[in-house]
Parts: structure tokens; sequence; C-alpha cells
């Protein structure tokens, strides 16, 4: 999967990150005292959040890898794509059958004590952690964004992906740092309305990539002679 997408979807999606994980980026603690400081500060909180999405990016581009071994990166395209295409288009109504956030519950409150833990804590190390916590608190976002490590079909590749799906958000998640009063209502509320369209265009992508149409860096032709093949 292009890196491109993964830094557009990371930028264009840094708008919600800015809404439902901004009021945390505001509460990092800074070591220390000066802008240097402040900076480095938030640096490691966000270089934490980014390894999480390295990592879950190697998972499931090795899954992606593994489901490549018995079909093939055009159909898992093809299909990822479409799964996305229809939950952007599937009803609300209908979405509700498909909630998973009471199953992980106790998971993510789990997530949610060991970071307040780590709030009352001001070392540098520290820091680092409550970034690689925040990264596995469920996002939607995050979720499309392994739809493309998926189809990277491979652990380096969709850890690479995610990795720069986590670099796009950065500027949006260092400008809240600063600019954090900014961010307000109005601004979250127009931030959900432009979700899904960024989430539809992942999913076009995905399919694109899968259909082999030629068209560079969207739909490049795949060369079927390089496969993954399963020694016998």
């Amino acid at each position: 999967m292009e890196l491109w997408t993964a830094l557009t979807l990371g930028a264009l999606g840094s708008l919600h990150c800015a809404g439902m994980c901004g009021p945390i980026a505001l509460a990092v603690p800074v070591i220390g005292q000066g802008s240097f400081n402040k900076l480095l500060s938030r640096l490691l909180y966000n270089s934490g959040r980014i390894f999480t999405y390295a990592l879950i990016g190697a998972i499931f581009g090795g899954v992606g890898f593994g489901v490549a071994i018995w079909s093939s990166q055009q159909g898992l395209s093809i299909v990822l794509g479409t799964l996305i295409v229809l939950s952007v288009l599937i009803p609300f109504s209908l979405k509700r059958f498909f909630d998973f956030g009471k199953v992980a519950s106790g998971l993510i409150n789990s997530i949610k004590k060991n970071m307040g833990l780590l709030f009352g804590k001001k070392q540098w190390h520290t820091l680092f952690l409550l970034g690689l916590l925040n990264g596995f608190l469920p996002c939607g976002l995050v979720y499309m964004g392994i739809a493309g490590a998926v189809a990277a079909g491979d652990i380096s590749g969709g850890a690479i992906y995610m990795a720069a799906f986590g670099l796009g958000t950065l500027p949006m998640m260092l400008s809240v740092s600063y600019l954090g009063k900014w961010f307000g209502p109005s601004l979250r509320s127009y931030v959900r309305k432009a979700i899904p369209v960024m989430i539809l265009f992942l999913g076009v992508m995905l399919l694109m990539r899968g259909l082999n149409l030629g068209i560079p860096y969207m739909s490049p032709k795949i060369n079927h002679a390089h496969s993954v093949t399963v020694c016998e």
C-alpha cells in the first residue's frame, strides 16, 4: 500500500485526533522548564503513540502476509476496500449491531487507569509510555490505517505504513499542545462530519489498488510473476 495514502489519512484524520485525544495531549506533563523541554516532552509522548501504531501495523501486516499466501494481494485489497466503503454506507441503525466497544471495555478501562497513574509521574520515560498506551485506545481512523497495513502484505510494510499514518497526525497533535484553546466543540463537530469522507477515500484507494488499473501511485500494475509462493 502506497505510503502517501497513510500520510494523507493521518494528516486529514488528525483533526479527529485533535478532538478525541486533544485533552490527553494537553494534559501531558512537561519535564523541566523552557520551550525546548516542552517540545521534547511532546515529542516523546507522540513517539510512544507512533511506536504503538507501528507495532500494530507489524502485527496486521503479518496477517496480510498470511492471507496473501493463500490468495492474492489484489483480492485482499478489493475485499478490504469494499468493507471500508460499506462501513460508511451502512445505515447507523445497523452499525449498532457491530459495536465491539462493550466487549473491549475492560481492556480500555485498564489502559485509562494506567495512563492516569503515569500522569502523576514527571519522568522522561513515562511520557513515552503515556503515548504508547494512548496508541492502544480505540479509534475508528486507526482501524482504517490497520486495513492499509493488512493490504501492505508483510510485517515490515505494515509497520512502516502505520508509522507513516502516525507521522501524518504529528503536526496537528503538536499544534494541539500549543493551541489547544482553538480546538473547541464547533471544530470537533465539523471534523465528525468530515471523517466519513476520509474513510471512504481510503476504501476507494484500496479498491483501485486491487483493480490493477495501471495508474501510477494509485493503482499500479502488480507483477504476478513476483507473487508469494509456498515452498513444497
